[in-house]
């Protein structure tokens, strides 16, 4: 098919041109995509346009023009935020001579006075679509400014003036802004309503954040309801900021510090228009409660943290370290930045200019310069604090260290139930591995002789079994020297399968599998072999064999067959007592004598030897009783003497008979 006949099928469409093309006029895209500015239209945007109008207030009162602010919520649902500062600039603004500037700032998208930085050096507010965002997602609002003695007053609706800027006279005793709006329940639904104990809370951090303002709050009787725990008047003023915010959340929890450690520091470095900025932190350790972190940036919460946040726990990890160094601590090198966090319940509020938030909402503080200014501010001062309160320093710097090692065993833990892909890279490559990967029920099977390995790899769980085949007969180990075990092949896959290491360096939590089963032939060859490797266990890894991870597997050595039956005899005393008793089927009884597992098929061993539901397993115990009895056993086998081992295994042998001497 040619490339132009692609698109001959596809149908003519005319109703798409430029009048589909829609332009949306200022605040009307606010009302059509209230998510893109508040972050959607569920409870947390709801009150986001209560902290927009509040974060205004607070911006006067951080640039020195105001001292109070108070927040409202009236029986109507509407709420009301005014503060005594300058007052909302009234007179008619340069680019748009017929209209005023109160209603460009609440009409107009990215207008506002802190764009320049000429009449705030630090703020919270700073695209400039705050207050008309509020505005446009209101049903109503009212903004009454009082400046130079005069009250001015202007009402608007869905982001439309209902009238022009109204002088309302002198006013001698007040000044600042007052606004007063109503949530559109077009956007956010007829059932939203702004919680009194949300906004109390707001109000209460706000005046801890900024100490030289007070907040007043107030909240119509009818919409407490049955919350009792939130006031419908209160005052909040608080000299010590954030020191007395944290003390307040941590009331009666046990701390390591009698104090925290706070501190309120201007950056030495300074902006490119001479401005400062500074941060103020508190922060203490605590054992019996949720650690905590709220941050803020020019009193805009910043939950998702941000380079402030960085710089802070940069600064406090830094500290500690430095602090273990000093008084000998070397485990204090271990304290990751997640230990300093785990007890660590923290307030941390920076004011800078210009300060660049991750979206409208200002969630995340995305400022570089900021982790640098933060870091090296709080450093020093953390440094001098902890020396000059030794016991706290040391209490702290205590229970870091037994954080540190409580994370290092669970990871160590981790590791030793779950098969990482790094480890599989350092697994033998003839190990069949099993494919679950947690340790509990997991099986690996020591198989004698790639031919049995064949067999046990078809008859297996794939999910639990694994599988090793041995060559051969292992090295003795009894007597040999620790650098021959560490060359022998055979010893250091069987090592590298279990994920332990052997002799001192063993540890038996590294463990890779539930079981250990010793599968050999059902002869003399195989029982050397599995005594080797039983010596070998109870030589260099005893606690395997203590904790009851290892088993001997029992393969017959017969299977009888008479029509249709079928079963299996473990020796020749097992065959004569079956022979005799009769199968229960017609014909004569077929005897099939297994020389090895590898004559074994696959359906035969699974039912046998590998099947958890059909096979028997014999787990290898040490007495507890006469542990020097099986010393001497091992000693009497496996030692150097043959002729012990030579009269033991004449007494001993299942299979005497067939010894080869």
């Amino acid at each position: 098919m040619a490339a132009d006949d692609l698109f001959n099928d596809l149908p003519e469409d005319t109703g798409y041109d430029a009048s589909s093309i829609e332009v949306l006029e200022q605040l009307e895209a606010v009302r059509l995509r209230p998510g893109m500015y508040i972050g959607g239209t569920d409870e947390r945007a709801l009150h986001h346009l209560v902290a927009e109008v509040l974060d205004n207030s607070m911006d006067e009162a951080v640039a020195g023009h105001a001292n109070r602010i108070e927040l409202e919520l009236h029986a109507d649902g509407s709420v009301t935020v005014r503060d005594n500062g300058r007052g909302i600039p009234v007179d008619p603004h340069p680019k748009f001579p017929d209209r005023s500037a109160l209603e460009v700032i609440l009409c107009t998208l990215h207008a506002g006075g802190k764009f320049n930085g000429k009449s705030y050096q630090t703020s919270g507010g700073l695209h400039g679509v705050g207050a008309s965002v509020v505005n446009a997602l209101s049903s109503h609002i009212r903004v009454e400014v009082a400046r130079n003695k005069t009250l001015y007053a202007q009402e608007f609706s869905q982001g439309i003036p209902q009238g022009p800027l109204q002088n309302l006279g002198p006013t001698q005793n007040r000044r600042g802004t007052s606004f007063t709006f109503l949530p559109d329940p077009q956007i956010f639904g007829a059932a939203a309503r702004l919680k009194p104990a949300r906004l109390h809370q707001m109000a209460r951090s706000k005046a801890y954040l900024y100490s030289g303002v007070e907040v007043r709050w107030k909240c119509a009787p009818e919409m407490l309801g049955n919350d009792d725990d939130t006031p419908a008047q209160a005052s909040f003023h608080f000299p010590g900021g954030l020191a007395d915010y944290l003390n307040e959340r941590l009331h009666g929890a046990a701390t390591y510090a009698e104090a925290p450690f706070a501190g309120k520091v201007v950056f030495a470095e300074k902006f490119r228009d001479d401005t400062a900025g500074y941060v103020e932190w508190a922060i203490n350790w605590t054992p019996g409660r949720d650690a905590f972190v709220s941050s803020y940036c020019n009193t805009v919460p910043t939950p998702q943290g941000g380079t402030h946040e960085a710089g802070f726990w940069s600064a406090i990890l830094k500290g500690i370290r430095a602090y273990g160094e000093l008084v000998g601590n070397r485990k204090a090198a271990q304290v990751t930045r997640d230990d300093v966090q785990a007890g660590g319940s923290a307030m941390i509020s920076v004011f800078i200019r210009e300060p660049d938030f991750v979206g409208q909402t200002k969630d995340r503080l995305s400022t570089a310069t900021a982790q640098r200014l933060v870091e090296a501010s709080v450093r020093d001062h953390f440094d001098h604090w902890l020396a000059s309160d030794t016991r706290s320093a040391g209490a702290i710097l205590d229970y870091l260290v037994l954080k540190a090692e409580e994370r290092q065993r669970r990871k160590a833990e981790k590791e030793t139930s779950r098969k990482s892909a790094t480890k599989r890279l350092r697994l033998p490559g003839k190990l069949v591995d099993c494919s679950r990967n947690t340790r509990d029920g997991t099986e690996l099977f020591l198989v004698e002789g790639d031919s049995a390995g064949g067999s046990a790899k078809m008859a297996r769980l794939r999910e639990t079994q694994a599988l090793l085949p041995l060559r051969g007969k292992i090295l003795n180990v009894l007597g040999a020297a620790s650098s021959k075990l560490g060359q022998n092949t055979e010893l250091s896959d069987l090592c590298q399968a279990l994920g332990t290491g052997m002799g001192t360096k063993f540890n038996v939590e590294d463990l890779r599998y539930d079981k250990v089963i010793i599968m050999t032939d059902a002869d003399v060859d195989g029982a050397h072999i599995a005594a080797l490797l039983m010596t070998f266990f109870f030589t260099q890894m005893r606690p395997l064999i203590d904790n009851g991870h290892l088993y001997l597997a029992c393969p017959p050595l017969y299977r009888l067959t008479q029509g249709a039956h079928r079963v299996y005899a473990m020796d020749d005393a097992e065959k004569d007592r079956l022979m005799q008793k009769g199968l229960g089927g017609r014909g004569k009884i077929d005897v099939s004598r297994f020389k090895g597992l590898g004559e074994m098929d696959a359906k035969d061993l699974k039912e046998t030897t590998m099947n958890p539901a059909t096979r028997k397993l014999i787990r290898v115990s040490i007495d507890e009783d006469e542990p020097g009895e099986t010393l001497d056993l091992v000693e009497r086998l496996m030692g150097k003497k043959p002729e012990m081992r030579f009269s033991y295994i004449q007494e001993n042998a299942r299979f005497v008979e067939a010894l080869d001497v």
